[in-house]
C-alpha cells in the first residue's frame, strides 16, 4: 500500500522557535526527532505570507493570482481541481481535514461578507473536494479562543471542544485515526491556528504559564534589533509552539500505537512567520497591527521537516525550497504526477539533488498591505512593491518600484536597506530581471520596475 500521508501545518510559525533550526530553548523535540530521522529544509519559505491565500496555493498547487485568492475572505473556486481531487480520484486515498479551513467565505472581512461560512458549517460543496472525516471552522480564531471552542463535522453538526484549543484539534487527529480501519491509505491535514495571535484579543494565547516557563527567552535579532511587541508576546508565543510540538508527539505515539508509523510520511511546516509588528509600520492600512504581509525572512522563513518513506536519514537540504512544492510534492508520494498542472517542483527531487541545474532563489508574492513581489537568494533578498496598487484590492499590478534590497552576508537580519546605494546598481538589476522572470512565469506579463 503506499505511504499514508499526514500534512501538520502551524499558523504563522517562525524557523527560528524549531530546536533544529537553532532555538536555545528546549521548545520541540519531538520535530527535532523527526529531523533526525527524517530531512530538514534549512531554507524553506513561504510563497505568500497571508492565510487564506496560502491555503489557497496549499490546496490547487497555483499561485494566488490565478486562483483569484490574493486576500483573506476570498473563496475558493470551484471549478479547480484540488488536492483532495487528486488524492481521492486519482490516487485512491482517503482523506481527512481538521482545523482552520479559511476557504468557504467571500467578501471583505471588514463589512459583511456576501458568503459568510467563518462562524458556521463549511457546506460540502465548499470543502475543497474533501468528502471524508471533517473536523473544521471556516475561521478558527473566530470560533474559538486559546481555551474552547467548536468546529464542524462532516454532519455539519457543532462540535464543542473545552481545554487548550491546540491539543483539542490534536485530539480529533487522534479520533482519526482511531476509527481509520486501513482499506486505503490516507492523506490528513492537521492545520493548527497556533502560534496566531488571537484576533479578538491582539495577543499570542499560550497555555496558562507560559510568561514564566519561557521567561528566559532570547529574542531573535531582528526582533531584539526592530523592537515592536515581540518582548511582550515572545513567551507566550513559544509556549504556543512548545504545545504544537508536544501534540505532534502525541501523533506520532498513537500512530506507532495502530502499527501505522513505519508506513506514514509526516510532513511539518508552517503558512508563514511573524514579524511581531517590526515591519510594514508606515502601512495605511494594516501599519502597527500586522505581524505578517512583508517579504522579510521573519514572515517568509518556515520550519519545514519531512520525515518518513523516501525522506529518511536525518538529512539536511540547505537549498533554498518554497512551501508552494507542497502540493505536488504530496501527489507525488500517493504516486501521482501532476507535472504543469501544479507550480512548484517534486522536494524528493531537490533531497537527491537531481536537477545539478536548479536555481538556489524563491519568489513570493505579497498582497493586503501592499501589492509587492520579491526574489530571495543564498546572498541577497529584493523586493518591489505596487506604489498605485491597494493590496486588499486588486493582486497584480502593471507598475513597481524598489522595496528593499538586503545584503544577506553582511546584513543576516535584514536591518539595512541598500535599494538605493550606488555599488548595489549591478546586483540590483540583476536581481530585478530574475524577480521579472518569475512574474512573467507566474502571472503571464512582464511588469514595469522602477526605481
Amino acid at each position: 500500500m503506499p505511504n499514508n500521508i499526514i500534512f501538520y501545518f502551524t499558523d504563522q510559525q517562525r524557523w527560528d522557535t524549531c530546536g533544529c533550526y537553532g532555538q536555545p530553548l528546549d521548545i520541540t523535540p519531538n520535530l527535532d526527532a523527526l529531523a533526525q530521522e527524517g530531512v530538514l529544509f534549512e531554507n524553506a519559505f513561504s510563497p505568500q505570507p497571508v492565510c487564506g491565500p496560502c491555503r489557497a496555493l496549499f490546496q490547487t498547487g497555483k499561485y494566488p493570482t490565478e486562483t483569484g485568492c490574493f486576500r483573506n475572505n476570498i473563496m475558493l473556486p470551484s471549478d479547480i481541481k484540488t488536492l483532495a481531487d487528486y488524492m481521492e480520484k486519482d490516487a485512491g486515498y482517503e482523506t481527512a481535514y481538521i482545523g482552520k479551513w479559511h476557504l468557504a467565505s467571500d467578501g471583505e472581512l471588514e463589512k459583511k461578507p456576501v458568503i459568510d461560512h467563518t462562524i458556521t458549517a463549511v457546506p460540502k460543496e465548499l470543502r475543497g473536494g474533501y468528502t471524508g472525516f471533517w473536523r473544521a471552522a471556516d475561521v478558527l480564531e473566530f470560533t474559538s479562543h486559546g481555551y474552547d471552542g467548536y468546529v464542524f463535522d462532516e454532519l455539519d453538526q457543532r462540535i464543542d471542544f473545552k481545554g487548550y484549543r491546540a491539543d483539542c484539534i490534536n485530539d480529533f487527529a487522534l479520533e482519526y485515526l482511531d476509527q481509520y480501519d486501513g482499506s486505503k491509505p490516507f492523506f490528513m491535514t492537521i492545520s493548527q491556528i497556533e502560534p496566531h495571535h488571537q484576533n479578538d484579543r491582539n495577543h499570542y494565547e499560550g497555555p496558562e504559564g507560559s510568561k514564566e516557563k519561557y521567561a528566559n527567552f532570547v529574542l531573535p535579532e531582528d526582533l531584539k534589533a526592530l523592537k515592536g511587541n515581540a518582548a511582550e508576546e515572545y513567551p507566550d508565543y513559544l509556549g504556543q509552539c512548545a504545545a504544537l510540538d508536544e501534540n505532534l508527539g502525541k501523533l506520532v505515539a498513537k500512530l506507532k500505537e495502530k502499527g501505522l508509523y513505519d508506513n506514514t510520511v509526516i510532513v511539518f511546516a508552517s503558512d508563514h512567520g511573524s514579524h511581531f509588528r517590526t515591519r510594514n509600520t508606515d502601512d495605511h492600512l494594516n501599519g502597527y497591527d500586522d505581524y505578517k504581509r512583508s517579504c522579510h525572512d521573519g514572515c517568509l522563513h518556515v520550519p519545514l521537516v519531512i520525515c518518513g518513506g523516501p525522506y529518511k536519514g536525518g538529512q539536511v537540504v540547505k537549498e533554498l525550497v518554497s512551501t508552494e512544492s507542497l502540493p505536488k510534492t504530496f501527489l507525488a508520494l500517493a504516486g501521482v504526477d501532476v507535472k504543469d498542472a501544479m507550480i512548484g517542483e517534486n522536494l524528493l527531487d531537490v533531497v537527491e539533488k537531481k536537477d545539478e541545474d536548479r536555481p538556489n532563489e524563491v519568489f513570493a508574492q505579497i498582497s493586503e498591505s501592499r501589492v509587492g513581489r520579491c526574489i530571495r537568494t543564498a546572498e541577497y533578498l529584493y523586493s518591489v512593491y505596487a506604489p498605485d496598487a491597494h493590496g486588499g484590492l486588486v493582486a497584480a499590478a502593471e507598475l513597481y518600484a524598489d522595496d528593499f534590497l538586503y545584503d544577506l552576508k553582511a546584513d543576516p537580519y535584514q536591518l539595512n536597506n541598500v535599494v538605493h546605494q550606488t555599488e548595489y546598481n549591478e546586483v540590483k538589476l540583476e536581481l530585478r530581471n530574475r524577480l521579472l522572470n518569475w512574474i512573467e512565469k507566474a502571472e503571464g506579463y512582464r511588469p514595469e520596475i522602477t526605481d
